[in-house]
């Protein structure tokens, strides 16, 4: 009898392991694959399991579960082996969901006359609406203002670009994903081999602060709580900047004369997690 259940638990942990997990993400127009468009998508994924009674004498199959809904056909396993859950909480996608680009401007009439403007049209209606339904789901679910937002992103943005400044950015782990702040890790050392300090000053108020668009990326699409969401904000404002060598002499910059700067970041929050905040999760090029 003991033989059998050591057995019993080297096969269920067997079929454990050889269980290759490969997020799908599910927007509102259908499942995303996180390898599909062409842009590099890495997963931040913190998996929890937990056996229970795992030898009973009722159960005989093996569950594996993701976010509370079955993702797998289930697996057959010994007799006396009870359901087994695996728990995942996705901290970020880690990945900008339909990047933003610009739209080429086209003549009213070709918008409207020629079948190619129609389509055009089509294209940049499907986008706008995407971007006003994921602002009506973010405001029905968290309560969305867009004045608080702006502040909250202001904030961020001075932050952010300030602790970069001064060189040491672990106090940021909580305002950016994990995937931005190995960017931001990697190019702080890129600066310090060229540069010993710089000088970073936001001349408030901004210029221009819009957003430019908004995303909704849903893990289950039967359940659309269960949902990330990202906002492309678009920053115009001035800014002072000087570099220094080691010896303290300006390399670069200065900071006595106003640059007018366009930064385009990329916010996001999680519908689901409680206590869950704005995050950088990216900065495109402008």
């Amino acid at each position: 009898m003991a033989l059998a259940r050591l057995q019993g638990i080297h096969r269920v942990n067997r079929a454990f392991h050889s269980v290759s997990v490969s997020p799908f993400y599910g927007s509102y127009w259908g499942r995303l694959n996180a390898t599909s468009e062409g842009i590099t998508r890495s997963t931040n994924i913190a998996c929890f399991y937990s056996v229970d009674n795992m030898l009973g004498q009722n159960g005989s199959e093996f569950t594996i579960q993701l976010g509370g809904t079955r993702w797998m056909s289930m697996m057959k396993v010994p007799r006396g082996a009870q359901q087994t859950s695996l728990k995942v909480t996705m901290l970020s996608p880690g990945f900008v969901y339909e990047p933003y680009e610009p739209r080429k401007p086209i003549p009213f009439w070709k918008r409207w006359f020629t079948p190619s403007g129609w389509r055009r049209t089509k294209e940049d209606l499907i986008l706008e609406m995407k971007t006003a339904y994921a602002i009506a789901t973010l405001r029905k679910k968290k309560g969305y203002s867009k004045k608080l937002f702006y502040q909250n992103a202001v904030t961020l943005y001075k932050e952010i670009n300030t602790v970069l400044a001064n060189g040491d950015i672990t106090s940021l782990r909580k305002t950016v994903t994990e995937k931005m702040y190995s960017a931001l890790k990697n190019e702080l050392k890129r600066r310090e081999s060229m540069w010993n300090r710089v000088h970073w000053e936001l001349v408030e108020p901004l210029v221009r602060i819009r957003t430019l668009r908004a995303r909704m990326i849903a893990l289950d699409k039967n359940d659309l709580d269960k949902a990330f969401i990202q906002l492309t904000v678009e920053f115009l404002a001035k800014q002072r900047f000087e570099a220094y060598d080691s010896k303290g002499s300006v390399v670069a910059g200065d900071k006595n004369k106003e640059v007018l700067v366009r930064d385009l970041w990329v916010f996001e929050r999680s519908l689901f997690h409680p206590g869950a905040d704005w995050r950088l999760c990216a900065r495109l090029s402008p």
